[in-house]
């Protein structure tokens, strides 16, 4: 609708802001109101006010529609995908655990697969590459040893980002104004971790590799998650 500095200066900011707004329902009015902002002084520091050929704003549109068709098919696969996964069984334990969401369960199913390929909760951490490296030679041994990072990526990820949801303070309870973690043990073991002087990443992948035992753990005994309260 603004394609040009042209454009954003014939309008004031509010109108911009709104629109934004009306146009990303998920993000929230301050969000909206920066991102008119930068694109208000993107445009008074634009010496080219005026679009020299016609052709750059008719290309601009059909990136915009291919980006919105793109959406569309995003959208509908993952209609798809919810669909499928509310049918397994796996889907529902994983998704017992606090902090883990649909999408995140999914992925985390679609990449463990079946639990019986691992006869041990380490073989499964294993295989999402957050067990830590050893890096020794002779009688040389290191002290500060990383994750391999071998196998799946995206479990490791979709693990990275159950953890970050878990450990948030963004829930109230109904009787009081209290603010508490998504997931209470998960949270104490971080806070545990942080406390011995870990780094928060070192801290989050400690969690991550609580998490994935849990998952185990549940899988094989085909339970669901009891947070403590």
């Amino acid at each position: 609708e603004f394609p040009t500095s042209e454009d954003i200066s014939a309008v004031d900011e509010e109108t911009v802001a709104n629109r934004i707004n009306e146009l990303c329902p998920s993000r929230s009015k301050k969000w909206a109101n920066t991102q008119a902002e930068k694109l208000t002084a993107a445009s008074a520091r634009n010496p080219f006010q005026r679009t020299l050929y016609q052709s750059h704003i008719l290309s601009l549109e059909m990136y915009i529609k291919m980006l919105l068709e793109y959406q569309k098919h995003l959208s509908k696969f993952e209609d798809e995908i919810n669909a499928l996964a509310k049918e397994i069984e796996e889907y529902k334990i994983i998704q017992s655990i606090p902090g883990i969401g649909k999408k995140i369960a999914a992925t985390i199913i679609s990449e463990i697969g079946e639990i019986d390929r691992f006869n041990h909760p380490k073989k499964l951490v294993a295989f999402a590459g957050i067990d830590p490296s050893i890096f020794e030679s002779g009688k040389f041994k290191g002290t500060v040893n990383r994750i391999t990072k071998r196998g799946s990526g995206r479990l490791r990820h979709a693990l990275y980002m159950a953890v970050r949801c878990a450990i948030r303070d963004c829930r109230k309870k109904k009787t009081t104004d209290e603010i508490i973690p998504r997931n209470k043990r998960l949270r104490e073991f971080y806070d545990k971790k942080r406390e011995e002087g870990k780094p928060f990443k070192v801290a989050v992948i400690a969690c991550a590799n609580k998490l994935l035992q849990w998952i185990y753990a549940l899988l094989q005994n085909n339970s669901t998650f009891q947070d403590l309260t």
